[in-house]
Order: structure tokens, then C-alpha cells, then sequence
């Protein structure tokens, strides 16, 4: 039987990656767990927080079967540019995140992970340091060569699925495009129904304009892009509501009767979702040939190295990421 064995990327080192690293050794996981980091990173990172850590190093070529002991992390040592103190960034060291994602991205591919889940890194730094970055899920797109890649988030009770990602809000409404909607709503659809086992899975979709449009006095996307292109994937037997106003959809009973809702832009749907599960929520990468997960929360720059922080979106990555894992092998 193949082994599941899972990799995990502590994003921005000055953040609180490392800390959830070095939290996550001390609690027995069920499948071994490859953290993708500086090994001093992490030692001084678990000193800082007075927790101990045994640091047992592995690669490519002598990757773990089991689970590592209590209080031990598996890493494939990734050496930083310059030392990390926490909560200062550092823009030399914004080629190791890459090369952190890399090396999981390509792990996966190439079968060495059965899926990648990553801690937060910083856009910010990385763009500093001259390398153009929007995000976790468009440098695994490019890595994988997909076409199109879906983000979705979720918490317990809401899915929540985003046809843009990281645009400003003036250039989103140019990106709501008939090829948009069609490919985004069959990737999620998709992955519904084979990552999460959802047969005919119901996916809500959000207007993008206020009212949805107002039967076209406040904006005619619904009426010329959203609805049209729905109304063509029906005909395919996918079950899909709407567009509907963005206001009215997130209330129990709408949420009650679907599998996912499917929002135009990044602050529509999000928001919602984190009110209702923030620190309990996963960034799910739809439409890759690989299985990623991700904490929904940011590199908390003010917490590193203080202990004080909240483990509990790790730990629904991880499960969610074993899970899917599991029902895919």
C-alpha cells in the first residue's frame, strides 16, 4: 500500500510559520509530516518558545514511512540567505520561501508527497525583493502548468470558492468573462465531486453587482455574462442556483441546501468565511493535478516567537489535506 506522507512549507520565516512548526511536534500526527525549512530556523524558533523540538533530517532520497516521534519534526533542510529574527522581514530571504514552495510543489508531482499543506508567507517581501508574487495559488499554478486554478476556502458548514483572487477591485469586473465563470465553475464542480466525494454536488453563485445587477440598472453582468454561462453548464446536469445578490446569499437556509458557494472577488465571499470560521478555517487549491491546503490567516508578524497564537487553522489543514489524501489514493 502507497504511504501517505505529507509535506509542509513554514512560508515567511520572521512570521509565525516556524512557531506552528515546531507546535505541530508536539502532538503525534498519523501520517509522517516533511517540514520544508532552515533547520536552525526551527531550533531557534522552538528555544525562543522554551517547547522541545528533535529535529530528525531527511530528502528526497531517504523520506520517512512512519510518523515522527513526539516532540520531533521530519525536515528536508532548506538553508535560509541570512538568519531570521522574528518579526523582522527580510528580503533576502524571499528566494528560500520560493525555493520552500518549489521543492514541496515538485515533491508532489513527482510523487514523493501526497499533498502540501503551507503556512503564510508575505507578498509584500517577496515583491520587495524583485520577484513578482500575488500568491501561493498562482505560483503552483504556474509550477504545475494548470490552466486554471480554483481557490476555495472552507469551514465547518460553508465553502466558499472565488471566480477572481488577488485583483484590485477596479480590474474585477473586467476578469468576470464568460471563459472565467465556465472554467471556474467546472473546475469546482469537479473537484466537488472527486476530492471531497460530493455526487451532483449544488453550488450558489453570487452576482457581482449589488442586487445582482437590478435586472440590469446596476450593472449588466448577470444579465450578459453570469446568467447566460449557468444557464449553459444546466444543460450539462450541473446543478448550480442563481446569480443571486451577494447580500442575501450567506443566510442558513441557502447554506443548508448547497455544497459550495461560488463568489465573483476576493473581499465578496471571504469575509463571510472568516467571520463564521475564522482560526478553524482551509484555503483549498482547486483544479491543480497536486493536493494543497493552507492556514487562512496571515504571517502575524507582531506574534512570532510569542507563543500566544492559535494552532486550530494548521491543524484543519492538515486534516483536511490527509483526508482528501486518503480518499484519492
Amino acid at each position: 500500500m502507497m504511504t501517505l506522507r505529507f509535506a509542509l512549507t513554514p512560508g515567511e520565516p520572521a512570521g509565525i510559520g516556524p512557531d506552528l512548526c515546531v507546535f505541530l511536534a508536539q502532538e503525534a500526527q498519523p501520517y509522517p509530516v516533511i517540514v520544508i525549512s532552515d533547520t536552525e530556523l526551527l531550533k531557534q524558533r522552538a528555544q525562543q518558545l522554551d517547547l522541545p523540538l528533535n529535529i530528525i533530517e531527511v530528502n528526497p532520497d531517504n523520506l520517512p514511512e512512519l510518523p515522527s516521534p513526539e516532540q520531533s519534526l521530519y525536515v528536508w533542510h532548506t538553508p535560509l540567505y541570512e538568519p531570521a529574527v522574528a518579526g523582522q522581514l527580510n528580503t533576502a530571504n524571499a528566494p528560500y520561501v520560493l525555493e520552500t514552495l518549489t521543492r514541496a510543489g515538485q515533491g508532489c508531482i513527482d510523487g514523493l508527497f501526497s499533498a502540501m499543506i503551507t503556512a503564510p508567507a508575505h507578498k509584500g517581501v517577496i515583491n520587495q525583493a524583485g520577484v513578482p508574487f500575488s500568491g501561493h495559488t498562482e505560483f503552483l499554478q504556474e509550477l504545475t502548468h494548470s490552466p486554471q486554478v480554483v481557490m476555495m476556502l472552507a469551514t465547518h458548514g460553508l465553502r466558499v470558492a472565488l471566480v477572481t483572487t488577488h485583483l484590485p477591485l477596479r480590474e474585477v469586473a473586467d476578469a468576470i468573462t464568460t471563459e472565467r465563470i465556465e472554467s471556474v465553475t467546472r473546475i469546482l464542480h469537479h473537484d466537488l465531486s472527486r476530492k471531497f466525494g460530493i455526487k451532483n454536488p449544488r453550488i450558489i453563485v453570487c452576482g457581482l453587482n449589488p442586487h445582482a445587477g437590478e435586472d440590469g440598472h446596476l450593472g449588466r453582468e448577470e444579465l450578459d455574462i453570469i446568467a447566460p454561462t449557468l444557464e449553459r453548464l444546466r444543460k450539462e446536469g450541473m446543478d448550480l442556483v442563481g446569480p443571486l445578490p451577494a447580500d442575501s446569499v450567506f443566510t442558513p437556509n441557502n447554506l443548508k441546501q448547497c455544497d459550495a458557494v461560488l463568489a465573483m472577488y476576493h473581499d465578496q465571499g471571504l469575509p463571510v468565511l472568516k467571520h463564521k470560521g475564522f482560526g478553524s478555517a482551509v484555503n483549498i487549491s482547486l483544479g491543480m493535478p497536486i493536493i494543497r491546503t493552507s492556514v487562512d490567516h496571515g504571517t502575524a508578524l507582531d506574534l512570532a516567537g510569542t507563543g500566544e497564537i492559535d494552532t486550530g487553522s494548521l491543524q484543519i489543514a492538515l486534516v483536511t489535506a490527509y483526508q482528501i489524501a486518503a480518499a484519492n489514493v
